[in-house]
């Protein structure tokens, strides 16, 4: 329970006693037992005004941080270099070095832009190896593909990128059309599996009119594996003038289309297996056949 000073019969004098003491070096604890004074706040009134001595005051657990952070930024170090060497927070570096004047620039703005380049350089070069590093993983793990793997790829390959029958335009034909080597020597790999022999295959390029059409059919006659004689006529893309080509260069090799000569018989059974993954993955539902 609290009690009023005036319970003190002699408060002044106890207030004497206790500056007196607390100039002294002493504690409030130490007053407290020394004067016998109990109540809290009447012991906080016999002091008031008077501060505590230094050694009651409890240390900072980053003080020897901050003093190291103004004596770094006193020698022109930049809040990111002080974070780098303390490893605290920019935020706490701002309130302890904020009153002090900012470091003159150590370098040029050229020199600047010339650092500040080779550090994204340095991190593009970083992000480059993580994304190698994760399609080599990603490719290691798909290790051989069995028969039934490969059916199953050809048909989802097909049927995003392939001729389908729409009941509007009735052709039950197999063509395929890709600039991605990748996904044409998939598909020819899957035609090998379904014994559709290259004697079956009517290929032929389409490519811009101002590539190098001679190195496109090369290419993609030497990936297929028949002679360039036996490619259909290439189509050629006119140039429009209001566009501006970006698919140019030496890698650049237009499309390969492939049509599969008497290819009725398979486009059905393509669709046939492909309605049969669809049954497979999902709740069996048909009515979007084509």
């Amino acid at each position: 329970m609290a009690h009023s000073p005036g319970k003190y019969t002699d408060f002044e004098r106890l207030r004497e006693r206790a500056v007196a003491l607390r100039r002294a070096g002493h504690s409030l604890r130490q007053i407290r037992d020394e004067l016998k004074i109990y109540n809290n706040d009447v012991l906080n009134q016999l002091v008031k005004g008077e501060p505590p001595p230094a050694w009651t005051k409890r240390p900072m657990a980053k003080d020897d941080l901050r003093d190291r952070a103004r004596e770094l930024r006193l020698q022109g170090w930049t809040y990111n270099e002080i974070q780098t060497e303390l490893g605290c927070s920019k935020s706490s570096i701002s309130l302890w070095v904020r009153d002090l004047p900012h470091p003159e620039p150590r370098c040029t703005p050229e020199e600047q832009r010339a650092r500040m380049n080779a550090g994204l350089a340095r991190l593009r070069e970083s992000q480059d190896r993580e994304r190698a590093a994760t399609k080599q993983s990603a490719a290691a793990a798909i290790g051989s593909l069995s028969d039934r793997e490969l059916f199953i790829t050809g048909v989802a390959l097909y049927w995003a990128e392939g001729t389908k029958d729409k009941p509007h335009v009735r052709r039950e034909s197999v063509e395929f059309v890709n600039s991605d080597p990748g996904m044409i020597s998939v598909f020819l790999a899957w035609l090998d599996l379904l014994n559709v022999t290259r004697d079956r295959l009517h290929c032929r390029v389409m490519i811009h009119e101002s590539a190098d059409t001679d190195a496109a059919e090369s290419y993609w006659a030497d990936l297929v594996g028949i002679d360039r004689a036996l490619l259909g006529k290439t189509i050629l893309k006119k140039h429009n003038p209001k566009t501006v080509r970006k698919n140019t260069g030496s890698t650049y090799r237009g499309c390969l289309g492939i049509k599969v000569r008497q290819g009725a018989d398979l486009y059905r059974r393509i669709e046939g297996a492909w309605y049969g993954i669809v049954g497979a993955a999902t709740a069996p539902d048909l009515r979007n056949r084509t």
